[in-house]
């Protein structure tokens, strides 16, 4: 069927046919703009690569899940961002009335609630036989 050349996948198929149908001027064109923005990724990818560099070497503190360049979604909130020196409260600050009580120091067991239904406690006077 095919002498050894290996065959072209259908999308890159797809791009040539399309490609085909266009003047020459457009096909130059759409190919210098792919080629042009393939170029631009690979130079905003460097740039970032060596301004990471010189942070670390700097000194300065870099975010250790971010990318190179990327910042939080905190720094862009201006100022709606949280505040630091702000200690958050718990949930059950918010709880008001509703908020759990203190709990005694011994919690009750299931005894308790027998009443005279509950087993009578043993006396260890010794032995029993």
């Amino acid at each position: 069927m095919s002498a050894g050349l290996p065959q072209a996948s259908v999308k890159s198929q797809i791009f040539e046919s399309v490609l085909g149908f266009l003047p020459d001027w457009v096909q130059i064109t759409v190919l210098a703009l792919i080629v042009l923005a393939v170029v631009a990724s690979w130079v905003v990818k460097i740039k970032r690569k060596i301004a990471h560099r010189r942070a670390v070497r700097t000194g300065q503190p870099v975010h250790a899940a971010a990318q190179y360049g990327q910042g939080r979604g905190a720094d862009y909130l201006g100022e709606y961002a949280p505040r630091q020196e702000q200690q958050q409260g718990s949930g059950a600050d918010h709880l008001g009335a509703y908020a759990p009580q203190a709990q005694p120091a011994q919690q009750p067991s299931g005894a308790d609630f027998l009443g005279a239904y509950a087993p009578q406690q043993r006396q260890a006077d010794g032995p029993s036989a």
